[in-house]
């Protein structure tokens, strides 16, 4: 009787806790209409079609969302493949929760300090390295391919990518047993990469899906970033869509509302592409993974030459730890935010600026009101979040959990705009 009562008690909690999400979304339903009816506007579609830009501006949303989600699924497998399951994974999990604390903003703008003409990494190699005696004019931000924004992407992004990882591989029914099948491949002669790459990125590919249509949702309709790191002339559709919805003029404001649920589609389509190829590339990797080939290290029994070989020279570039790598880059970036923060007057090429002030740090805290309702939102919200996890997952039953899933990653498949 007690089971029972008790059992009945979850489901009411957990009933609850759902809720507790789901009525948000349900609130935005009033929002989401009043989008499809401004989206259903004839006249909107045909100012946005006539508007010479966003074609151009859809392309690059295509290319930087899509190379940098391409990007950020690699480098995590490989990230996990040279770490996953000695110390090394050890010592970069311990690391991302500080990466993933860094905000996408403070994010895009530090590599912008780092990467810009007059950055502090040209300011590092000049003049005794490259001459230069004032910022040439290279467009290393906001240039016109998208390189910079995929690049601030891919740094924000793997780590999201590996602590979703991480949470699988601290599953009792998923880390050791992965552990204890890789060692049994390579006492079947495969050498650990090669042991990787078929028997344990397969099943983590599976359950990592999700996670990276949200990376690819996310990074089609990125706004906060593009407008920093991102491509000028023409921007990202998404920053066009934003520029629009912030106009009070209705028809401008109903043209936004268009390119936004272009942007919508944009990724729909993007997730059922992706789906297709994996569907496409579903046998012949199947294959790949049972063709026997061990892919062993031969032992060096020849001598080196003077001259390292081209091929020789890239696969040492490869070992190079990749780890070491993505913690060092959010460390220059926080680095590059802690410096330009104080820095005053700072000519081209001085590494280090002739003077220092406190200047930015008493405006923003003289913004005290600003700075407060900042505070008060993310500890709210994070409170309130964190809450309600944990509840989750204390009280909800299996089932709720398994059903409810999709439910739960809705928010993070939405396009931003």
């Amino acid at each position: 009787m007690r089971k029972s009562v008790a059992a009945v008690a979850a489901s009411m909690t957990a009933a609850a806790f759902a809720a507790g999400v789901s009525l948000p979304l349900v609130a935005m339903g009033g929002v989401v209409v009043a989008a499809v009816m401004a989206g259903m506007d004839t006249q909107a579609w045909a100012a946005l079609s006539e508007t010479p830009a966003w074609v151009r501006a859809l392309g690059m949303s295509l290319w930087t969302g899509g190379m940098a989600t391409a990007l950020s699924v690699g480098l995590c497998a490989l990230l996990l493949s040279r770490s996953f399951p000695g110390p090394l994974w050890q010592w970069l999990r311990r690391r991302l929760p500080a990466m993933l604390a860094t905000p996408h903003l403070a994010l895009a703008i530090g590599l912008a300090f780092l990467l810009a003409p007059s950055g502090w990494l040209l300011r590092a190699l000049s003049p005794w390295a490259t001459g230069f005696t004032e910022p040439p004019p290279w467009p290393t931000t906001q240039d016109p391919w998208g390189l910079g924004l995929i690049a601030a992407l891919v740094a924000k992004e793997v780590p999201f990518l590996l602590w979703a990882a991480a949470t699988q591989l601290q599953r009792d029914d998923t880390g050791p047993r992965l552990t204890r099948e890789l060692a049994l491949a390579q006492t079947l002669g495969y050498a650990p990469s090669a042991a990787f790459w078929r028997v344990a990125w397969p099943q983590l590919w599976a359950r990592l899906w999700a996670p990276t249509l949200a990376v690819l949702v996310y990074g089609l309709t990125v706004v906060d970033m593009a407008l920093v790191i991102g491509p000028a002339s023409p921007p990202t559709l998404a920053v066009l869509a934003w520029q629009w919805l912030q106009d009070a003029e209705p028809a401008v404001h109903a043209q936004g509302a268009a390119a936004a649920w272009v942007l919508a589609l944009a990724a729909a389509l993007g997730c059922v592409f992706s789906w297709g190829v994996l569907l496409l590339v579903r046998k012949p990797v199947a294959a790949w993974r049972v063709n026997g080939r061990r892919c062993t290290v031969p032992p060096n029994t020849t001598q080196q030459t003077q001259k390292t070989p081209p091929r020789l020279a890239f696969k040492r570039l490869l070992n190079l730890n990749p780890a070491s790598a993505l913690w060092g880059v959010h460390v220059a970036v926080l680095a590059a935010l802690a410096l330009g923060s104080v820095a005053g007057v700072w000519p081209f090429p001085a590494l280090l600026p002739e003077t220092w002030t406190l200047g930015a740090w008493r405006a923003v805290a003289a913004s005290s009101d600003t700075l407060l309702s900042t505070l008060s939102l993310g500890v709210a919200s994070a409170g309130a979040a964190l809450l309600w996890a944990v509840s989750w997952l204390e009280w909800a039953p299996k089932r709720w959990d398994l059903r409810l899933r999709p439910l739960l990653y809705a928010p993070m498949w939405l396009p931003a705009v």
